[in-house]
Order: C-alpha cells, then structure tokens, then sequence
C-alpha cells in the first residue's frame, strides 16, 4: 500500500508518520516545500527514517520522477518529494509518479490569528491547494482513499443548546481560516459527488502535543513557562482570552483517528473526532503552572486578542466512535506534560 501525507513537517503530520512506519507493508511518501522548517522530523532523522527523493521535483517529468521513487524505495522508510500544493503542475507530478492508494491531507495554513491577517492567502493556500490535489487525483486516473483534515472551527458561532456539537450543526464560521476549511468539506463533498473521488472529511477538534507550533496557545504557554524556568524571561505569562473553551485530545490519539477513518470511514461522509469534553484556556494553563515550582504572574496581552472568537467548541463524536471504536487513550494533563517537557528540551 502506497500511502502519502502533506503537510508531514507540521506536528500531525510527522506523528502520523511514525505512527503509519508501524505499519508492515506501507510504502509512506510526503510532499515538503523547500522552505519547510524540517524540526518536526528531527526524530526520524536521528533513527535513519528519512529518504530525500528529489528536492526539486518540478525540474523532472512524471516519468523520471517515477523512476527516481523506484530507484529511493525502502522498506520502513518516509520518501520525501518537493512539492507545492498551490502549484497544480507539482501536483500532477505527484500524482503521477507516486500513485497513492491512501492520501492524508493535512498540508494548510492553520492558524487562526494568521488569517485575520493574511485572510487572501489563507483562502488561496487552503482552498485552491487542495483543488489542485483532487484534480491531479483525477487526472491521473487514480482512485485512492482520500482523507481531508477539516477544522471545528467549521461551526464558529455555536449557540449553547447545540452542544455538544453533531455533525448536522450549522456551520457558521467566525474567521477566514473556518471559511477555508468549509470550503475543502464543500470540495471534498462536490469531487465525491462529480467524480466519484473518495474524499473522507473528519472535523479534528484541538489536538495538542509534542511539536506543537508555538503560535498555538497551548505551546505558547509551555514555552512561556519553559523560558521562566531557564532564566530566559521575567516571570510573567502573557495570556488573551482565558475564558474561551475547547475540546482538546491528544495528538497522537488523532493520527490513529485518522487512519481509522481511511479504514472504516465512508466516502462523502465527515466525521467529529474529539473527546467530548471541554476546559477552559484558563484551566489549562493552571494545569501547565501546577507542573512548574516557579512562581509565575498571568497578566493579559491585548495584542493577543482576536476581532471574533469561538467561545466553546465541544464535539459529539459519537458516529465515529460508533463506526471505528476509537476512543482517546492519553490523559489531558500527560499531553500537556509532554508539551511542557517537549520546550524544557528546546529552550
């Protein structure tokens, strides 16, 4: 089975690697951009995991780039190729050489403050990126497993009668990223219909970990944390909106959610995949601060503050509990941990 990941250098990506480099019988690829920052690969570098096959794959035919996976392949291995989803050419290049039975997309710009101000390219990225995958699937005649890594930032504005949140929620997206990704559920729905491709959409509730991106505010605040700890910074936490409430999981519960949709999801259908249940941005930071012997004041940055914002997200995740039997496994708190520790490293 061919399987191939973009967006591998993010965090979901690189753990959804090494989770599927488990598997027996998996030839993994993914596409990375010249430009990718490659830290979240580190591990897999370290244990000789890492095959560069090209690192310009838009100088080569199909046909050589074919070649060349043939001449790279290793058994339990992740085969790297240079690729731009915004560059449809790229794509079916890709397409065409690697040949995927299972495709997890996961590739996006997705953090939400970075669309209020670069709402254009998020838009672009997001949307038109993922356009150029589906048609180059279609093109090259191929009929792979597709998996489309929606947002519960889909449902935006939820009123409290309609939590926890189904599936059949309205969607009323509160920014420009939310309107991205019910724009790749409406792709993702309109290619199952048209062409038959076999797109699965899983709307991801917070998923939090190791390699978080420092931007988010889970990690943020771990690093924050982790800097005090150092001597690095004052001890003083800076902090937006505390009130705000989520539905966290564990990252590495979400890749084996994610493969269970490929395995036991059904085309054109879309999946909630979250626990069900909902803390603070304010809980969650006293769990981090619990962690730590520093003393450490809070105090609230106005810059970090968003135009709009989600106040609850919580999922119903019942049908796809139902259908896979997954389950969250990782407690709240050995995430976070892990988080902590992930940033005691790297500080």
């Amino acid at each position: 089975m061919r399987v191939l990941i973009t967006g591998v250098t993010g965090m979901v990506g690189s753990h959804l690697a090494e989770y599927l480099l488990g598997f027996d019988g998996v030839e993994l690829f993914a596409t990375y951009r010249w430009r990718s920052r490659m830290e979240n690969l580190e591990e897999l570098k370290r244990a000789d995991k890492l095959v560069f096959v090209t690192e310009s794959s838009s100088i080569v035919s199909p046909g050589d780039l074919e070649l060349m996976i043939r001449r790279h392949i290793e058994p339990g291995k992740l085969h790297l190729i240079e690729g731009d989803m915004t560059d449809s050419s790229s794509m079916r290049r890709l397409m065409a050489a690697v040949k995927p039975d299972r495709i997890f997309h996961l590739a996006a710009q997705s953090y939400v403050p970075t669309s209020w101000s670069a709402p254009a390219e998020t838009l672009y990225r997001n949307t038109i990126g993922q356009l150029n995958i589906l048609e180059a699937v279609r093109e090259a005649g191929l009929d792979p497993l597709i998996h489309i890594a929606g947002s519960s930032e889909e449902y935006g504005f939820v009123l409290p009668e309609e939590l926890p949140v189904k599936e059949t929620n309205p969607l009323r997206p509160l920014s420009p990223y939310g309107v991205s990704k019910v724009a790749q559920e409406m792709l993702a729905y309109q290619y199952f219909k048209s062409y038959g491709l076999k797109t699965i959409v899983t709307r991801g509730f917070n998923h939090e970990g190791p390699r978080r991106g420092e931007v988010f505010v889970t990690s943020n605040l771990a690093k924050q944390i982790a800097e005090i700890e150092k001597g690095l910074k004052p001890p003083v936490v800076y902090v937006g909106d505390l009130s705000s409430r989520r539905d966290w999981s564990d990252v590495r519960d979400f890749v084996r959610a994610y493969w269970l949709a490929l395995e036991k999801g059904v085309p054109g259908e879309v999946y909630n995949v979250g626990s069900g249940i909902t803390r603070s941005v304010g809980e969650m930071l006293d769990v981090l601060l619990s962690m730590t012997e520093c003393k450490i004041e809070v105090r609230q940055d106005p810059a970090r503050l968003r135009p709009s914002d989600v106040k609850v997200l919580m999922a119903d995740a019942t049908k796809f509990k139902k259908l896979t039997g997954w389950e969250p496994q990782i407690p709240f708190e050995q995430t976070l941990k892990d988080l902590l520790d992930y940033w005691r490293d790297r500080v």
